[in-house]
Order: structure tokens, then C-alpha cells, then sequence
């Protein structure tokens, strides 16, 4: 009876423990659509990478180097660029001007400040260089580090150019002068050099001696040669202003004095003129001539004299000033004229 049942009530285990793993295997099968789903996704994923990294894109103060199998290529353009992916690498370069400082640093550190002059004097000179990339593919494989190798030499032709100066250009009248040598030696060498990169300009940001009393000396110095220059602008600018016054006036008192001298000789010819027409008046009439003469001349001598003329048969007669000029007969009360007896 035991057997019986076994074989029409139950089941094999090992019939049942297939049959389980087949519906398993049933149940995690994956549909047919879905593994074409994944591969278009990655074909998507893969081309999005590759269009990611085909692109790049250049600013207006960048250039860029292309790598091709180790070919370097500067692109200068700005914009959107093509690379081919995996074979082709890019590298940027900024165009923009950066400098650096030559001396003094934020640590405190001031041995490259420390210099020489030609006359044996020591002093701190802090410089500040600027520089730009020229050729991006001389800047990045000419040299390993382009701007090292431009501090290196900055700071040997600041050296030999403070070095032929003496102390008071350094520190005084000779900075630009300084400057300028110092940025053709540089550009000099640079263009010897060639390593992609350009000096824009280098300038004195100090100068002073070692020491606080000697540096104290040397501004004092400084301050007494600025005020002499301010004494010599504002002499000149005084010199300016008082020179073409004095000119104006000195063009006055020339044009015054031709004005004058015209006067002078336009009145000789007058008097010339009538001195003339005068002696050919007394030419015919001498003797009356001769008496209009003098009573002209008594009358500018003794203005407002009455002269009055005795005849020799006793009769008055009044000559100068006319009687149209004065009153007659107040003239006659009050006063009692001198006889002039003419010979």
C-alpha cells in the first residue's frame, strides 16, 4: 500500500527540481525587444563621448596646440574646432599679459633685491616684468619652463645693467634710462633664445639702500633735487610768462616813440612851412613883417599884457591883447597902462 502511493501520490524529487529550474529560467529570460534597446543605447552612449571629445573650443585671449601623433600645430582662431578623437590631443595656451616680480616677494625674502653699483654701493631694486606668448608651440616644447628661463634672464641683464650705473641714477635721474636698457637686452636674448614667449615691459617698482639711515639720506637727497627741478619749472614758467610782456610793452614804447618821432617831424615841416611863407612875406614887407613879428612874440611871452603904443604926436593907441577880448571900459577905470614910447 506504501509503495503504491508513492508512486501515484507524489512525484519523483529530481523530476521536481528540473522542473523548477526550468520555470526559473522561463521566468528571467528577457524579451527579445529589450537587448536591441541596450545596444542602441550604448551605440548613442559611445558616439556621444566621441562627439564630446571632438570638439573644442578656443577664447578670444587663448591659442591652442594640436597634437597629431606627436606633430604639434598651433590653431590661433577663436571658436569651435574639430579634433579627431583618440588620436588627436589639444592643449591651450593663454595669450593674456602676466608678469612677475624680480626682488622683493610676500615672504620677505629680499636676497634677488640685493645689487651691486658701479660705484661699490649695495642696494635693494624691486622690478616688475610682463611678459605674453607669442607661438604656443615654441612656449610648450622649446623649453620645459619658458618663464623661469625669462626670470633667469632678467635677472642677469638687471645685474650687469645696475652694475654699470652708480648709485644716484639707480636711486634718482637714471630709472628710465635703466629701463630701457634693461628691456633691449632682454628682448635680445629672448629673440636668441626663441622659446615662444615676448617681454611687454619691465619697470623699476623701488629702490633704496640696504640700511634705514642711509636710505633716509638718499630720499632726503631725492626730495632736495625734486624741489630744485620744481624751483627751475616754475623760474622757466615765470620766464615764459614775463618775456613776452615785456616784449608787448617794449613794442609799445617803439610803436609810441615812431608815433612821436612822425609828430616831431610832421610839426618841423610846418613850422618849416611856415617859416617859409613867412620870410616871403618880410621879403616884401620887412618892416611890417618885423612888427607883426614882435607883437606876436610879446604876446606868447606876457599873455594877457596890454600894450599900448604912444605915438610921437602923443597919441595912444592899443595894440595887444585885442580890446574884442576884454572890457573897455573896466579896463580904462582900473587901470592906468605905462606909456611905450616906440623909437
Amino acid at each position: 500500500m506504501r509503495n503504491h502511493r508513492n508512486s501515484t501520490g507524489s512525484t519523483d524529487p529530481k523530476k521536481e527540481e528540473k522542473q523548477a529550474v526550468k520555470k526559473d529560467s522561463t521566468k528571467t529570460k528577457m524579451p527579445e525587444g529589450a537587448g536591441k534597446i541596450i545596444k542602441i543605447v550604448v551605440i548613442f552612449v559611445v558616439l556621444g563621448i566621441l562627439a564630446s571629445g571632438s570638439f573644442y573650443q578656443i577664447r578670444e585671449e587663448e591659442q591652442a596646440v594640436v597634437c597629431t601623433f606627436g606633430s604639434p600645430q598651433a590653431v590661433t582662431t577663436p571658436g569651435l574646432h574639430f579634433k579627431i578623437p583618440f588620436i588627436q590631443t589639444v592643449e591651450k595656451v593663454s595669450t593674456t599679459i602676466n608678469g612677475f616680480s624680480i626682488g622683493y616677494n610676500s615672504t620677505g625674502d629680499g636676497d634677488d633685491a640685493m645689487m651691486i653699483t658701479s660705484d661699490y654701493n649695495f642696494l635693494h631694486v624691486d622690478f616688475y616684468a610682463e611678459y605674453r606668448v607669442t607661438d604656443p608651440v615654441k612656449a610648450l616644447y622649446a623649453s620645459e619652463d619658458p618663464v623661469e628661463i625669462l626670470r633667469n634672464i632678467a635677472q642677469n641683464c638687471i645685474r650687469t645693467t645696475i652694475g654699470s650705473y652708480n648709485v644716484d641714477s639707480v636711486l634718482t635721474t637714471g630709472k628710465n634710462e635703466i629701463q630701457a636698457n634693461i628691456k633691449q637686452m632682454i628682448i635680445d636674448k629672448l629673440e636668441y633664445y626663441d622659446i615662444g614667449i615676448q617681454l611687454v615691459n619691465i619697470t623699476i617698482q623701488d629702490a633704496e639702500p640696504p640700511t634705514e639711515a642711509v636710505s633716509m639720506a638718499f630720499k632726503e637727497v631725492e626730495t632736495a633735487k625734486q624741489g630744485r627741478e620744481t624751483s627751475v619749472n616754475n623760474a622757466n614758467r615765470y620766464r615764459n610768462e614775463e618775456i613776452p610782456a615785456a616784449e608787448a610793452e617794449a613794442d609799445r614804447i617803439i610803436q609810441d616813440a615812431e608815433a612821436q618821432r612822425q609828430q616831431r617831424i610832421n610839426e618841423a615841416n610846418g613850422q618849416v612851412a611856415r617859416f617859409n611863407a613867412l620870410y616871403e612875406e618880410y621879403i616884401i614887407y620887412p618892416e611890417v613883417t618885423r612888427r607883426r613879428m614882435f607883437y606876436e612874440a610879446m604876446e606868447d611871452v606876457l599873455p594877457g599884457l596890454k600894450v599900448i603904443i604912444q605915438t610921437s604926436n602923443g597919441n595912444m593907441t592899443t595894440m595887444l591883447p585885442l580890446d574884442s577880448f576884454f572890457d573897455v571900459s573896466t579896463t580904462e577905470t582900473t587901470e592906468t597902462p605905462a606909456p611905450v614910447t616906440e623909437d
